[in-house]
């Protein structure tokens, strides 16, 4: 089962949603924004971050 949260816009996201938002966040470069209401959702969402940072998005290529 999966938790679900809710964010400001008052639509449900899973615990994965957050964390995959954090990731697709890092990986474009934008700024980390938790959501504020949801401590769950916020730590979901900074793990996908850091994760995020350290791995590269499956579409970047490599320059040799």
């Amino acid at each position: 089962m999966k938790k679900t949260t809710k964010n400001k816009l008052d639509s449900k996201m899973t615990d994965e949603d957050w964390f995959s938002l954090g990731k697709s966040d890092a990986w474009a470069g934008k700024p980390k924004v938790p959501p504020e209401q949801d401590s769950q959702a916020a730590s979901m969402y900074e793990l996908g971050y850091c994760e995020g940072e350290i791995k590269h998005p499956p579409t970047e290529t490599s320059s040799r």
